[in-house]
């Protein structure tokens, strides 16, 4: 990027994820690393009773949460805890960082920013279905114990 970017959310190109009943997102990009960026930074819509993402950690990339509008359910190792517009979540690049986040609402959209630093390649942790997944570059691949097995697999 050569200059400071100015925009509006409303005016970014959405991706929409809905390849398993309990996750779905739209999801807005403005900074990619695939674009050069030295972080992520993207703005997501979470459907009613959906989440984007299965309960996982990552070994490098820190993330942190701002939540614009609705209402979730945020699972750590801490356990569940309502989170609302205004939250900020944080979740360092370790096991202690581990997070879930659902809609809690039957009606509106969960709306966030997250924002993430970026190192590659990554691998993430999935505790519920014991699968990692190595990530960078453009690759990608999701194993249990030795075993290439699809993302959604186990959850």
């Amino acid at each position: 990027m050569e200059k400071a970017l100015i925009t509006n959310a409303d005016k970014l190109p959405v991706t929409h994820k809905n390849e398993h009943k309990n996750y779905e997102y739209f999801k807005k990009t403005i900074f990619s690393p695939s674009d050069g960026h030295k972080c992520a930074v993207s703005v997501y819509e979470i459907p009613p009773g959906k989440a984007n993402y299965p309960y996982h950690y990552h070994y490098q990339n820190e993330e942190v949460f701002y939540i614009i509008s609705g209402t979730g359910l945020l699972r750590t190792p801490d356990g569940e805890r309502a989170v609302a517009a205004g939250d900020i979540l944080a979740f360092p690049a370790c096991e202690a960082g581990a997070h879930k986040l659902t809609n809690a609402s039957e009606t509106e959209r969960l709306v966030y920013i997250d924002f993430a630093t970026f190192h590659s390649p990554e691998v993430c942790f999935y505790p519920d279905s014991n699968k990692t997944n190595v990530y960078g570059f453009g690759l990608s691949k999701i194993t249990r114990n030795g075993t290439e097995v699809e993302y959604y697999d186990g959850e």
